[in-house]
């Protein structure tokens, strides 16, 4: 018979998540995930399943003080969702699903989760609905032979034409490639925010405060890439990634409206620079924002848990409350 515990303990979760999740891209770093925790303020609300004295099961959640319910950690949310994608669920052996959802103590929406063969048929489990959430986009130069030229064929002519017209026409312009100068990131904010206003995830202090310190990190371990394009002696599009295991994924980037077609041209850059380097993926996060499937790029689903009712004890024999911190 299993056991299940809330951990609120910061020490405890940072052990927890270090020893249980593996470093396969830079989501997976807790200090990554830190950035953000600690921006918002969010308190850490681990569920874990034990049985025999060994975790069989773990879902690392965050409190949304706003509204009371619980999200993925680090709880980094805008306009009620989380941001960061790629996250996991621990699950060690069957039925511990059902046991982790129904120990959350609230309300959930646990996004951006990868798959997982326990999902099994998106059933419904814990009072809480197993479904798919939305798309994501990525690219395997392995799927083009690492070559970039195989990858530009794989478009249809027509469309390969047009868009190569069209950002050799900027690069006509005279066209400057700026790799990881930190002053460029202002530049993205200032760029994103002009291009989104209050839609634009900057325009939080709060995500921006962890954007920030998220870069902070990813410089200090040598992680971070910035690219930066510079059309006729001017900033022209900013994107900011972090590369960690031969997967990059790239985070947040801002375009200048002078030029239009700029967007097309920086993400061909990374195309071409993913086959170079022979990277196992680039990830280009869930939104298809017009151009994703345009580019070729490859598709999978993610996960959400959406739980719309609050905690009920569970019957595997007890449920752990935290005790509070004085």
């Amino acid at each position: 018979m299993g056991r299940v515990r809330i951990v609120e303990d910061l020490e405890e979760c940072s052990y927890l998540w270090g020893k249980h999740f593996p470093l396969e891209r830079v989501f997976d770093f807790w200090e990554f995930r830190w950035c953000f925790s600690d921006a918002y303020s969010r308190e850490a609300s681990f569920i874990v399943y034990e049985e025999g004295g060994a975790l069989k099961g773990l879902l690392p959640l965050s409190r949304i003080q706003e509204t009371g319910a619980y999200a993925y950690f680090p709880g980094e949310t805008w306009e009620g969702k989380t941001w960061i994608e790629q996250n996991k669920i621990i699950i060690n052996c069957e039925n511990v699903l059902p046991a982790l959802i129904e120990a959350v103590p609230a309300k959930a929406n646990i996004r951006y989760l990868c798959t997982t063969p326990h999902f099994g048929e998106l059933p419904e489990t814990g009072g809480g609905v197993v479904s798919y959430d939305e798309t994501d986009y990525y690219f395997q130069p392995a799927v083009h032979d690492y070559s970039y030229e195989n990858y530009l064929a794989s478009f249809p002519g027509k469309s390969r034409k047009k868009i190569l017209a069209e950002v050799n026409a900027i690069k006509a312009k005279g066209l400057e490639v700026r790799i990881n100068d930190l002053k460029d990131v202002d530049t993205l904010y200032r760029m994103n925010l002009d291009n989104f206003g209050s839609q634009s995830f900057f325009y939080d202090p709060r995500f921006l405060n962890g954007f920030e310190r998220m870069i902070a990190f990813l410089d200090s371990r040598g992680m971070l890439r910035i690219v930066t394009l510079i059309v006729g002696g001017k900033i022209a599009a900013v994107d900011v990634g972090g590369t960690w295991n031969k997967h990059t994924v790239f985070l947040g980037g801002g375009t200048h409206r002078d030029f239009p077609g700029i967007a097309k041209l920086i993400n061909l850059y990374h195309m071409e620079w993913a086959c170079q380097e022979k990277l196992v993926e680039m990830d280009f996060l869930c939104g298809d924002f017009g151009w994703k499937e345009r580019f070729r790029l490859s598709q999978r689903h993610l996960f959400q848990i959406d739980k719309q009712r609050a905690y009920k004890k569970y019957s595997v024999e007890d449920i752990e409350r935290p005790r509070l911190h004085v």
